[in-house]
Order: C-alpha cells, then structure tokens, then sequence
C-alpha cells in the first residue's frame, strides 16, 4: 500500500501502511494457517486440469460397450477403476464425467449469480414498485422447496442437461438477490453515496464507482460456495433421470445406473459418489478459505 507524501510526517501513517498486508501476504498467511484449503485447492485444479485435458489423454472411449468386460472390478487389465454395467471404462467416464458436471456447476452458479446480482441491485438501490416486483418475485420462488421446483421446471422444459442448468439457475438466483440486496441497502444511505449525489453523480455512476467494489468480496464467496452446492442438484436431477441423458458420462447419472449392482459391484456406485463428495468438499473448502481471506476483519486475527 503506498502512502501519500504529505502523509509521511504524520505519526503512525508509515506504521498504518507497513501494517496493511499485501494480497500475496494474506494468501500466504491464509495458506499457513488453513493447510486443508491447500489441499482443497490443489484438488480442484487436478480435477478441472484433468477435465480440460480429457480429449488428449490416453483414456478409452468413455463410451464403448464391451459386455464381455461388464462389471469388471478395480485393476481389471485394460481398466484401472474397472468396469461399469455395460463395460464402459470407470477412469474415462469419471474423467470425461468431470467436464459435464464442472462445466454444469460453474455454469448454473454463474447464471444465478448474474441474475441474482442484477435483481439485488435493482431491488436495493430503488425503491417504489421496481423493489416490490423483485422481492415478491423472490419471495415466491423462495417459498418453494428448492429442488421439487427445479424438477418442476425440467418435467415443464423437457429433461436435458441445458434445460436442468435454466431450472437450477432460476431457482439460485434469489440467494444472490437477497445478499446482495442487503449490502446495497446499507451502501444507499451511506455518506460517500450522498456526498456522490450531491456533487451530481448519475445513478450508473454511483453503482459502477461506490457500489459494485463492495459487493465484489461477498459475491466472489458465496459463488466459491455455490457452485458445490449447483453441482449437487445438477446430479441430483440427472440421478433422477432429467439431467444429463445417455449415454453421455455425468456423475449423477453414473450413479443412477449403478445404484442396481451396489451389492454384486460397489465400486460403480462408490467411485461417482466419492468423486461428487471430493469436489463439493474441496469447493466449501476453498470457499471458507476465500471468506477469511476477504473479510477485512481477518487482517485484525
């Protein structure tokens, strides 16, 4: 952090400066003391490296039949995670698995944080019948049970994969327009906005220079959060047949087809389920991490 010239006499201003951490100190110092977000993180990008990569790897096709080989066990020849029902290879459909969920959870997350971000603002910094609409309209989708109206949405919309992603996203948003509705309710009467106002500052210009840097921290956190959280539904849908549809590899359809062998061949169901526990973990993990990183009051710690 630099200090102003005419701020260099003053008692304290150099201890205040030398004081502040830079951004490669808090994440060092964040790293020392939360070892478990390291290996959370070091998880995540195995994963989307190995997702990304997956055409170029010597992986078989995720899905060639082969029912001679059907339900090989781990270390089968050929098959390291062994086989599924139909013979496919377990290591190529968790792989290739990987980019239809990433890609589905970062996805949705990204869509309802747009939305819900947009709305909050509209719904915090106006008043009047502009934040009446957006807060019923949140309060409506709010009062559903999350999952039985994205399921509603799909059985109106048709299964797929894009139509599971619209429905997961039209019921996110309104967790984005609720925090960040409350944060720029705080900011509207706060005296660098009216001091904006009076000196002639429009509307997009008070939002984009003294609202959006403070909704960046808290937006930034709960996407890290949410996006394990959108990867769960998004299986959760495809387990139950509305999300991604054969023979495309998805890990929630991997389980679904597996769930019938869980005696005869655990692994089939195992390796899927472990592989979404691993990723949700490693993202709320991270997630915290990102939170105490961010919280000014974790420098005072």
């Amino acid at each position: 952090m630099s200090v102003r010239t005419a701020d260099v006499g003053r008692p304290g201003a150099m201890a205040r400066a030398a004081a502040t951490p830079t951004l490669s100190q808090s994440l060092a110092r964040t790293a020392r003391r939360n070892r478990l977000a390291v290996l959370a993180a070091l998880t995540l990008v195995t994963a989307v490296g190995l997702a990304v990569a997956a055409p170029w790897l010597p992986l078989l096709d995720p899905d060639a039949v082969d029912t001679v080989k059907r339900l090989g066990p781990p270390l089968t020849p050929g098959h390291p995670l062994g086989t599924d029902e139909f013979g496919r290879d377990l290591l190529a459909r968790l792989v290739w698995g990987a980019r239809v969920s990433l890609l589905a959870g970062v996805g949705t997350a990204a869509a309802a944080m747009l939305v819900g971000v947009a709305l909050g603002i509209l719904g915090g910094f106006y008043t009047g019948w502009i934040e009446n609409l957006v807060m019923r309209l949140t309060d409506i989708l709010m009062a559903f049970p999350y999952i039985l109206l994205a399921i509603a949405i799909v059985a109106g919309l048709g299964p797929g994969l894009r139509n599971a992603m619209i429905a997961i996203a039209i019921v996110g948003f309104p967790i984005y327009t609720r925090l960040v509705r409350g944060i720029v309710l705080s900011l509207r009467e706060r005296e660098f906005v009216e001091a904006a106002r009076a000196l002639g500052a429009s509307d997009p210009v008070v939002l984009r220079r003294h609202v959006l840097p403070h909704l960046l921290s808290p937006v930034i956190v709960a996407f890290s959060l949410d996006v394990g959280a959108k990867i769960l539904a998004t299986a959760g849908l495809s387990f139950l047949g509305l999300g991604t549809q054969p023979p495309t590899a998805d890990w929630g359809s991997m389980l679904a087809t597996g769930r019938q062998f869980v005696i005869l061949r655990p692994h089939v169901v195992l390796l899927p389920g472990l592989a979404i526990f691993v990723i949700v973990l490693a993202l709320n993990l991270v997630g915290d991490a990102l939170r105490d990183l961010l919280d000014p009051r974790a420098a005072q710690r």
